[in-house]
């Protein structure tokens, strides 16, 4: 594999590992962060704001598994891929923490 497919696996890591908390926040039916709010990333979206973004990033990540050619065949893809998985994560973690305070 060449370097472009193991930075597309890292990215589809991070915008799938970004899916979850906007997904289970929007079908929850609770506000949650998202860029598209007032200020972006700090203020509270809607539930369906979230869905749509949540779907947005399911997209994405597909897409960029796809294009990275991650595989259980390659054991450094899905290293990558769960390193950008674990990075959004942690970063969503330490970033809203003080969601309720905006």
């Amino acid at each position: 594999m060449q370097w472009h497919h193991y930075f597309g696996g890292f990215w589809a890591g991070m915008f799938l590992a970004n899916f979850v908390p906007h997904f289970i926040k929007g079908i929850a039916g609770d506000a949650f962060p998202t860029p598209f709010a007032k200020p972006p990333g700090k203020g509270l979206s809607t539930p369906l704001v979230n869905v749509v973004w949540a779907l947005f990033n399911l997209v994405v990540g597909y897409l960029l598994f796809r294009f990275g050619k991650v595989s259980v065949d390659d054991s450094l893809s899905i290293l990558i891929c769960f390193i950008g998985f674990a990075c959004m994560s942690i970063f969503g973690a330490v970033n809203f923490v003080h969601k309720h305070k905006a």
